[in-house]
Order: C-alpha cells, then structure tokens, then sequence
C-alpha cells in the first residue's frame, strides 16, 4: 500500500521535475519473476528505478533498519516493511548469503527483485566489481536478470548529500540475460563469477562508466 501511494504521489514529482530519459522500459516483462541488476551511484537510485515499471520492485535493505529502536527508528522499520524491501545483513560471509533466501521467495511469487550486485555505492563515479550474490540468485530461481545502466542520479543527489539537485538522469533498461546453460553445472565459485562478471560487463556497457576490478569500499556510518 506504501508503495502504490508514493507511486501515484512521489513518483509523478520526480517524472515531471527531472524527466528522466528511460530506454528499454519493454525489456521489463509485465508478468514474472526478474531480476534488476543495477549500478549504485545514489540513494537516488531507488527512486529512478521506480519510474522504469507500474510493477512493484521488491529491494534489498540492511537489516539494521528493521532492527532500529526508538520512535525514529521503528519509523524507519515500518516504512521500510511497507516498501516491501528485503533485510540484508551486510557483514558478510553466511549471514549476507542467508538474505537470498527472501529473495528467492519474491521471485518464486512471480514478482520484480532489484539487486545493486556492487553491495554499495560508487564512491568514484566507475563501476566496481559485483559481488556474487546476483549469480547465486539467478541461478537458484531461473529468473532473467535485466542488466539496467543508471547515469546523473550522483549528480541529483551526491553521496554525503541530503538536497536533491537538477541533473541530467538517463536509465538504459538492457536485454534479459538467461543462465540456463548452466542448470547442470556445480555452482561453485569460479561459475558464480563468470555468471557476475557477464552481468557487470553488460551494465558497463549499458551505463559506459569504467569498469574497475575491485570492490567498491562502504562509507563510514557517519558518512552516510
């Protein structure tokens, strides 16, 4: 319900003040399950990507946000429920692994799942090296992935910026990718990196930001 109000509030703002150049919009299918697999350049992001569907886009949060106390805090649980996003434990390893589950669950429902596959935000304006979670993904539910570029959306909102500016935004929505080929191989990580890699090298291309093997650093909480 949180959703379908901001997009018949929110979104139209946005549209109208930016009028954001959106290609691709028919790669997005109507009815199924798919994977967004999009670079991070912005908390602005979210709210771009919205404008690419009328279908509900399920996200990744950090679970911190569904665990904050306090009036503030139980706020910002509610509304991050009420958007429909997924807890994500960011510390690594098992536990960061563990979020696909829910994950696996929206798109088994048939619905759309954005991931960021770089985990975090470009601090430097290249795209980093995904992490191998979109592949593990893909590959446990069969779902597409739509490769999407974004560019501006750093320039609308900066990292460390709370007042959103006038920029150019241009999303290009790519070709569903489809990993089928692989439903008889192990999925070790040597498979799940060429799965990622394929993903990024296409967002590259979709976004033409400089591709750089290394994983993009977190900001300092006080940062953010």
């Amino acid at each position: 319900m949180l959703y379908k109000t901001l997009r018949l509030t929110v979104a139209p703002m946005i549209r109208a003040t930016w009028r954001p150049n959106i290609e691709g919009r028919e790669h997005i299918p109507e009815t199924g399950p798919a994977i967004l697999a999009v670079n991070h350049l912005s908390v602005a992001d979210h709210y771009f990507l919205a404008l690419t569907t009328g279908r509900h886009i399920a996200t990744m949060a950090k679970i911190e946000y569904f665990r904050a106390s306090g009036v503030k805090g139980k706020l910002v649980g509610a509304t991050v429920r009420g958007l429909g996003q997924v807890a994500v434990d960011r510390s690594g390893g098992r536990k960061s692994a563990q979020a696909l589950g829910p994950s696996e669950e929206v798109l088994a429902e048939g619905r759309l799942f954005a991931i960021f596959p770089e985990g975090t935000r470009s601090q430097d304006g290249k795209l980093h090296k995904g992490k191998t979670g979109v592949a593990r993904l893909a590959l446990a539910s069969g779902a597409p992935v739509i490769p999407i570029g974004m560019t501006g959306t750093d320039k609308v909102l900066p990292i460390g910026k709370t007042r959103p500016r006038m920029a150019k935004v241009n999303i290009a929505i790519g070709e569903p990718l489809h990993f089928s080929r692989y439903d008889n191989l192990p999925r070790d990580r040597m498979l799940l990196r060429a799965v990622t890699d394929e993903i990024m090298s296409r967002i590259a291309e979709l976004s033409g930001q400089e591709y750089v093997d290394t994983y993009s650093k977190r900001r300092p909480s006080s940062e953010q």
